[in-house]
């Protein structure tokens, strides 16, 4: 979404690297370009006159003008600008402690993935151990109950739809329904328009006085512009939401009405969609999307997203290859847990300088399809060669070749890519053995450095050129 802007924005830093200091005349340039960068991203104007003012500012400063690194001076003024604009630091959904069920009440206009976000929401809920119950409280727009009872049927969560006819009656049904089967929260989807209007907003106003919801949640689609704040405003005055969920995230529009929620309403966001999946809905952390936009990427994303799909024998699993080695089941594994991750181009994605990669035509080197391939020969193996890949000769690479598919040259390229882990794998073990030397240490740092994502390291040289790992 934010792609044209953080190009441009790294175009200004581009810009300022080249000078050993820079003038007063420098720095107002790189506000220009910035505050254009910002405008044509469709963030607010008003967003744009203190975000820049403020930037400007501090880039002023002595400590910056005379600076042997002005540059990253003024990246670090930005990135904090930046992360301030989206909400500094991450807001968490509030729960009440002596109350059960909580209700969490979702608003919205028509069309803005209300009903799919209140899925989501649910799907994070139960994943993090609580028993949610979906109602159907959009009684309005045809077909909108049928639509949360088949997410919730995908989900294993339970939809309450009550009569269909009175959203208040049916929200209000909700929650003696969730105490009937214990059920400690309730998410409520209510009624959208295609625009604000009275009598939307008089439901949503209705309800809340019937369920008295721990949280309201305001669901914006993120494509919608500037057109974003004045939306914002009015349910923040007539039904005082806690927090925003920005959906399709993952689109293509400018993405400036996200950057200027917050600042307009003082209001923070709490989620942010990122796909069509059901896990796809994600805590919003500010100085992350910061340092995204920044093509700084997303480290700790990538970090969390490892822990997601981790289990116990998986740590198992990383203990084995520690002492004995690194195998093709132990590659195919990796193959698999990339997948479940979000895939090559979200990974890649989520890399310092990650994103322009791509958008430059580093794509090809996240085709999903090299897994494909790769998975293929590794399932033409028989058992003995997955557990032991040394003894794959001459003969057997050509009959692993036919049988996936693909090229000797390919096969081998598998097999030397294994190679340099399992190189890497013995090393480790070198040094969990006792290798407390001050060499060893440096082995093991570079290593780990090299190593990347683990077994993504070598995914690249299987048709489109080596990956940034």
């Amino acid at each position: 979404m934010f792609d044209s802007l953080s190009d441009r924005l790294q175009s200004t830093f581009d810009a300022l690297r080249g000078k050993g200091r820079l003038t007063e005349d420098d720095i107002s340039s790189a506000m220009r370009e910035i505050r254009m960068a910002l405008l044509e991203a469709d963030v607010n104007y008003r967003v744009v006159k203190g975000f820049v003012a403020a930037c400007k500012e501090k880039c002023m400063t002595a400590e910056v003008l005379s600076s042997l690194t002005p540059a990253q001076n003024v990246v670090r003024v930005v990135l904090d600008q930046l992360t301030q604009l989206l909400g500094s630091s991450e807001s968490k959904l509030v729960l009440a402690q002596n109350r059960t069920p909580n209700v969490i009440m979702m608003v919205g206009l028509q069309g803005s993935g209300k009903t799919t976000a209140s899925a989501k929401l649910a799907y994070l809920l139960k994943a993090q151990g609580h028993s949610p119950l979906l109602a159907a409280c959009d009684t309005h727009r045809p077909a909108a109950a049928d639509q949360l009872a088949t997410l919730g049927g995908e989900i294993g969560v339970r939809v309450w739809r009550g009569d269909g006819k009175d959203a208040v009656r049916v929200a209000s049904e909700a929650i003696q329904e969730a105490v009937d089967h214990l059920n400690d929260i309730v998410i409520v989807d209510t009624a959208g328009r295609l625009q604000i209007d009275e009598e939307m907003m008089a439901e949503a106003v209705a309800i809340k006085d019937a369920v008295r919801p721990d949280q309201i949640l305001m669901v914006v689609d993120a494509m919608g512009g500037q057109d974003i704040v004045n939306v914002v405003s009015t349910f923040a005055e007539r039904v005082d939401f806690d927090g925003v969920i920005m959906s399709k995230m993952d689109g293509d529009a400018r993405g400036g009405g996200a950057l200027s929620v917050r600042e307009v309403t003082g209001k923070p966001i709490k989620f942010v969609s990122m796909g069509e999946k059901p896990d796809s809905l994600e805590v919003f952390h500010p100085d992350r999307m910061a340092k995204r936009i920044l093509g700084m990427g997303d480290v700790y994303g990538i970090i969390e997203q490892a822990q997601k799909v981790a289990d116990e024998q998986q740590l198992a699993d990383a203990e084995r290859m520690l002492l004995e080695g690194f195998n093709m089941n132990d590659y195919l594994d990796q193959l698999q847990q990339i997948r479940k991750m979000g895939g090559l181009q979200k990974m890649i994605g989520m890399l310092p300088g990650g994103e322009r990669m791509l958008r430059q035509g580093g794509s090809d080197m996240a085709d999903e399809d090299q897994l494909v391939r790769i998975e293929s020969i590794i399932r033409s193996m028989t058992t003995e060669e997955r557990l032991k890949p040394k003894k794959i000769n001459g003969q057997r690479r050509k009959r692993i070749a036919a049988g996936s598919g693909r090229s000797v040259q390919e096969v081998n390229q598998v097999l030397k890519q294994w190679g340099e882990m399992n190189k890497m794998m013995g090393k480790m073990r070198q040094f969990a053995k006792g290798g407390s030397s001050k060499k060893s240490m440096r082995q093991m740092r570079g290593m780990m450095r090299n190593m990347g994502m683990g077994g993504m390291g070598g995914l690249g040289g299987m048709g489109a050129g080596k990956l940034p790992f």
